[in-house]
């Protein structure tokens, strides 16, 4: 038997099917999976993704949507596939948030993933109806402060990374400024429009038509520098209003144990995609930032968004059963 068993390995070795190798890869279509519906931030830029990959490696690269549970379905689905290169999935911020806030999560963002590239991000952005009188952030502080329990803040969802930083904002200025959730981005800038809500804290492509329509005014932005679509608006920084950078994220990542050299390949192939001008130029006009970082990069990144993040959910006491 031992005999036999040596033959079999020695076969599977010169066949090629020996799993850990990236030698031919990909040879069949790979599934890029999406936790969410189709036609939002985190799905577009999988479908950018998906079709230069295609493109570039010759073999279909093909986004299917598993949406439920803020993303912790497809994520759940994710972890437990045979990581070989075959299932991908792009991210957004809610899969380094999830962990701490909901009650109990399918997945370990880090035990059960490996980083392949950190895309794009869009700051959050703070937005006021036009007859807020605040024209600043620090004025919007003062605001708050001289109405207590006057002012509320819409927001796309509970455990956003536009409501998290809403809730950063909220908790380092001790102020009284309730949350509004919304089922998304759009309803909450709609509410913002109309003066329902008078702030919202949302991702910049959710509300950039709105501020260059004139329809909000944009105070602030939650980055360590000014957006280019918006270039007039000051940091929060620039403004005396320290550590309160908030990006949304968007990154691919592959199965614990997917092979290394596989994950290298894709992560280079991103970057080349990312670097054409085409391709960077409609990240842009989506309201991204590009990026398409190392693997290690990556990875260094989603251990410094879970431990910030996580920090916020437990000081804000937030949490889904």
């Amino acid at each position: 038997m031992r005999i036999l068993y040596g033959i079999l390995a020695s076969l599977l070795l010169l066949t090629g099917a020996a799993p850990a190798s990236a030698q031919g890869y990909p040879n069949r279509p790979v599934r890029v999976v999406v936790g969410f519906p189709a036609g939002g931030p985190t799905d577009i830029i999988a479908r950018i993704v998906a079709q230069r990959l295609s493109d570039s490696l010759g073999q279909q690269f093909y986004v299917e949507n598993v949406g439920g549970a803020g993303g912790n379905t497809a994520s759940g689905q994710v972890a437990r596939v045979t990581p070989d290169g075959y299932t991908i999935m792009a991210i957004s911020t809610g899969f380094l948030v999830n962990p701490s806030l909901y009650a109990k999560v399918p997945y370990d963002p880090v035990k059960d993933f490996t980083a392949v590239t950190l895309v794009a991000v869009s700051p959050n952005v703070v937005v006021v109806n036009p007859l807020v009188p605040a024209k600043t952030l620090p004025e919007l502080v003062q605001l708050i402060r001289d109405n207590p329990g006057k002012y509320s803040y819409a927001g796309p969802g509970v455990g956003s990374t536009p409501h998290l930083g809403g809730e950063m904002f909220r908790l380092t200025y001790k102020l009284d400024l309730i949350h509004i959730p919304f089922t998304g981005a759009a309803p909450a800038v709609q509410a913002t429009i109309g003066g329902h809500t008078p702030i919202a804290f949302t991702a910049l492509p959710s509300s950039m038509a709105a501020i260059q329509a004139g329809q909000v005014r944009a105070i602030g932005i939650a980055a360590t520098e000014r957006a280019e679509q918006i270039p007039n608006v000051p940091t929060f920084a620039e403004q005396g209003i320290k550590d309160q950078e908030a990006d949304t994220l968007t990154g691919i990542v592959a199965p614990a144990g997917t092979p290394k050299e596989i994950v290298d390949l894709l992560a280079r192939e991103i970057a080349k995609s990312v670097a054409r001008p085409d391709v960077k130029e409609r990240l842009v006009n989506l309201g991204f930032k590009p990026v398409a970082n190392t693997p290690d990069e990556f990875t260094a990144r989603i251990r410094l968004e879970l431990e910030k993040w996580g920090k916020v959910v437990r000081d804000a006491n937030l949490r889904i059963e």
